[in-house]
């Protein structure tokens, strides 16, 4: 009896050490659940969208610029498009141009008409009711002031005047105006039995002036004139009334003028 005492106790204290031993065994199971989890919870949280691995269609694009931008064009027959389709007119065509590459802008809102000169245009302007402000503004005018042979001394003090008011369209930030040059109509059908150099040079004369005070005010500038003149070898850029730019030619105009306006755009 004795002796199955102590077998007894023996086979006690195995238990004993058994479940002691269990029992470290869980603690050390559970930190190693409790370290598991923690990993899992660094390597496996929640995805966040970063710059690499964004949706494809949602991913940034220099060509994308954000809001629907107002545009303001102001100018004579080169600017309501005289002679072409209303979706031929340069402003137009830049207007479908930024669309399409990611820059919304609205209709353009167009002060033009075929034969104005500076002042007529400035009397437009005041007859027309137009918004304050816009995020661009284009101003081409003065080749009827030529053709009209007006005196270039006053048309330096009217193409500043009407700049002036251009800048105050836009928000009275020249940054936002482009001027453009004065095509030369010197080289179209039109001009066949008339002085083309003397044309040239005075259509030169006027867009130094211009030039200059674009210059002076901060205002940006296109230059279209040499481009106009790829029109004395190519019929093609020339309207049916042999005088004034046909689609094509505006769309050659608007591939320069676009790269201003997107700039302008894309810093607003």
């Amino acid at each position: 009896m004795l002796r199955s005492f102590f077998q007894n106790r023996k086979h006690l204290h195995f238990v004993v050490d058994v479940i002691k031993i269990l029992k470290t065994m869980n603690r050390l199971l559970f930190i190693i659940l409790v370290l598991a989890g923690l990993a899992c919870t660094e390597t496996e949280t929640d995805p966040v969208t970063t710059n690499n691995d964004m949706p494809e269609n949602n991913k940034s694009d220099d060509t994308v610029i954000n809001g629907t931008f107002t545009y303001l064009a102001l100018g004579d027959s080169y600017t309501i498009g005289q002679s072409v389709a209303e979706s031929e007119r340069f402003p137009v065509q830049l207007v479908n141009k930024l669309n399409n590459n990611g820059v919304n802008v609205s209709k353009a809102e167009i002060v033009a008409t075929t034969g104005w000169t500076t002042d007529e245009l400035a009397n437009g302007i005041k007859n027309t009711s137009l918004n304050e402000s816009y995020d661009m503004v284009s101003l081409l005018i003065g080749v009827n002031n030529q053709y009209r042979g007006r005196d270039t001394a006053e048309y330096r003090t009217q193409f500043v005047d009407l700049l002036r008011t251009a800048i105050k369209f836009g928000n009275s930030n020249p940054d936002q105006v482009i001027v453009i040059s004065i095509p030369d109509w010197g080289v179209t059908p039109f001009a066949e039995f008339r002085d083309t150099d003397k044309i040239a040079k005075e259509i030169d004369t006027f867009n130094q002036i211009n030039r200059d005070e674009t210059s002076n005010l901060g205002a940006r500038y296109v230059d279209i004139t040499s481009i106009s003149r790829m029109a004395k070898n190519d019929p093609k850029l020339v309207a049916n009334d042999g005088l004034h730019p046909s689609g094509e030619m505006y769309r050659l105009w608007v591939e320069e003028i676009y790269k201003v306006a997107k700039e302008i755009l894309k810093n607003q």
